[in-house]
């Protein structure tokens, strides 16, 4: 009885996942005009979108004069499958409209379907005849998750990876002064059939910590025009010391030429260095202001290759770890800094991965930074570069995660009903060891990021053998100079710079005692808390998000406190709880779970509206305050390096 019960369940799960694509299929030629579809839950910034979202320049370290934004209303339509992409819609009118950048399944896309595994988006553009004689590069700065790009009937690219930036040399394709088509093909499976992609939180099938999908152009598409020689990415570190590590890579990846670059502060110029392109050089600058959460100072940087002129910006830190009176802790220009901050979802109800505005995404920052985080942990998920410039100039360090395949599901089998998790075969942990360094390379000019995280709580993490282990090597190789947290939370095999823990409500950070799935305090890192808080508290529906599957699954949350005064009760009861494990053992920093409530979960600071925030905020900042005085109560002694 229970074998064929099992095989009927497998059978059931087979159906419902096929089922709602057909359902798509069959929608897709309904509405001609684009409209905001009603989410089931708005936010203050939802009505202020328009249809020219993210109007501002997208590439804060590598801006050029001569831009073009692609963004706003284009067209659409879903595609049945995989082979679609042989039989491009060339000259057609799609049935439907879409706001990009959007992810389809949002309420801001115009379009709010699910199951959206094929899709097409089509655009027409000009380009200016000022542009003639220069290179014409297409940027897409996310796209969940393969997109195959033509122009002008011609194939022009393809490029997979939903979380990162792709440009396209598409000169020979375009025709200047004149109308020009864009048409992008998208496939996204998600968590769909045997798919093991890096998908962080997002399912097909939404249940409490795990979240509506997103899919297709989520971030902002333009067009640049650049020399035939051309700068094409900038990694910037510069130090405590003023010594200032430069790569300058340019489109003849293979020659050398000489470039400048130029350090200024309004209007002085601080230094001027050459070196060769696509090597690294390094210079010195005598006395820089530095970098930190307390003053975030940071200066402006000019590149000149040629024709080719870019301006960035970089901030001077150091980051390492080092013993202070015999505990490995975290150090921020030679000195221990305490990391404390909010598990950042980084989700929107009115466009899930896409903030409504750039004012909105900033908004959550604001309100962290003014309660006294002097930290953010990006949650398996990987934002726009303004996210990163933004985090630069308010002063808040980032613990970056990377987006986890496919999280915490096993499957059955149909025959004796044993389970087994899903894992990645060598071919999709390949993938993901290969889109982590895109993370690196594109993010890591930025001075808010202290951490990079490989795995989350064992999410997509093979445990037969231990990969962490190459890949930790790999990411130090990438970037020598910030930590790695290999694992944070589950299956520890001692790799990395943090021995990290996750335990809700209470935390247990460097301490002698431990919970299930974590590991025991090691003393020879340091001792973090990756994950504690948790707690819960419901509230009206005009707060919720109005879907009755979601709202089933909120007593799911670690804990319900039932009014906000009881919540901020038990979130001093906690604060305090992680204060003491400062003060008597090896705490280093620390992550509350969250900065909003999202979807299903209610044990945000803030509701998913961003209308109601929870914190009592002269408690919580006295709270966060402590926890900074214990550690600077522990770090009067000389600092080494282990």
């Amino acid at each position: 009885m229970y074998l064929a019960r099992c095989v009927l369940l497998s059978l059931l799960v087979a159906t419902s996942a096929a089922s709602p694509q057909h359902d798509i299929i069959s929608r897709q030629n309904g509405g001609t005009g684009y409209s905001v579809k009603q989410p089931p839950l708005t936010t203050p910034w939802t009505d202020k979108v328009g249809t020219e979202p993210w109007p501002e320049y997208p590439r804060p370290q590598l801006q050029r004069p001569k831009w073009q934004n692609l963004n706003g209303v284009w067209s659409y339509q879903n595609a049945s499958n995989l082979d679609a992409v042989q039989t491009p819609p060339f000259g057609q009118q799609l049935g439907r409209k879409v706001l990009v950048p959007s992810c389809l399944e949002s309420g801001l896309s115009g379009i709010q379907d699910s199951f959206t595994l094929y899709s097409w988006f089509s655009n027409t553009f000009k380009v200016s005849s000022d542009w003639k004689n220069q290179k014409i590069i297409l940027n897409f700065d996310a796209v969940d998750y393969e997109a195959t790009v033509f122009v002008n009937g011609k194939k022009a690219g393809f490029h997979r990876g939903g979380y990162f930036r792709f440009s396209l040399d598409i000169t020979q394709h375009v025709k200047l002064g004149q109308e020009n088509e864009l048409l992008v093909f998208v496939h996204d499976p998600t968590d769909y059939g045997d798919a093991v992609i890096p998908i962080g939180k997002q399912t097909l099938r939404p249940s409490h910590i795990f979240y509506t999908p997103c899919s297709g152009i989520w971030q902002t598409v333009w067009l640049e025009a650049v020399p035939q020689n051309h700068i094409t990415k900038l990694d910037l570190d510069a130090n405590m010391d003023g010594r200032v590590n430069v790569t300058v890579h340019t489109s003849a990846a293979n020659a050398t030429s000489n470039v400048m670059v130029t350090i200024h502060e309004d209007g002085k110029v601080l230094k001027t260095h050459s070196g060769p392109s696509n090597r690294p050089f390094q210079f010195s600058v005598e006395s820089p202001d530095l970098w930190s959460p307390d003053s975030p100072k940071l200066y402006n940087v000019t590149v000149q290759l040629g024709n080719d002129k870019v301006q960035s910006y970089t901030g001077f830190r150091t980051i390492t770890k080092g013993k202070v009176d015999g505990v490995v802790r975290p150090l921020l220009n030679g000195e221990f800094v305490f990391m404390f901050g909010t598990l950042d979802q980084g989700y929107w109800p009115d466009g899930l991965h896409t903030p409504p505005t750039k004012e909105a995404m900033i908004y959550d920052l604001k309100v962290l930074k003014s309660l006294g985080f002097n930290m953010v942990r990006k949650h398996i998920k990987v934002e726009t570069e303004l996210f990163y410039q933004a985090c630069d100039e308010l002063g808040l360090l980032v613990i970056q995660d990377m987006p986890s395949l496919r999280p915490s599901q096993s499957k059955t089998n149909p025959v004796d009903c044993s389970s087994s998790p899903i894992l990645p075969n060598a071919e999709q942990q390949n993938e993901f060891s290969r889109q982590l360094d895109l993370l690196i390379d594109q993010f890591k000019s930025f001075p808010s990021i202290a951490t990079w995280v490989i795995y989350n709580e064992g999410w997509g993490q093979i445990t037969d053998y231990f990969p962490e282990i190459e890949l930790t090597k790999r990411v130090k190789q990438l970037d020598p100079t910030r930590l790695v947290d290999s694992v944070t939370g589950w299956y520890d095999h001692g790799v990395g710079d943090f021995s990290d823990n996750h335990h809700y409500a209470n935390p247990q950070c460097g301490t002698p005692f431990y919970s299930i799935n974590s590991s025991p305090y090691d003393e020879t890192r340091i001792g973090f808390q990756g994950e504690f808080g948790g707690v819960g508290n419901n509230v009206s529906i005009e707060h919720l998000w109005n879907n009755q599957a979601a709202i089933d699954t909120i007593n799911q949350t670690y804990e319900i406190d039932e009014t906000i005064e009881s919540w901020n009760y038990r979130s001093h009861l906690l604060l305090g709880e992680l204060a003491d494990q400062v003060k008597r053992f090896a705490c280093s920093g620390g992550v509350w779970t969250q900065t909003t409530d999202v979807e299903g979960e209610v044990n945000g600071l803030m509701t998913y509206d961003r209308r109601l925030k929870r914190v009592d905020e002269d408690q919580w900042k006295k709270d966060i305050q402590a926890l900074y005085d214990a550690a600077a109560a522990r770090s009067n002694a000389t600092t080494s390096t282990p």
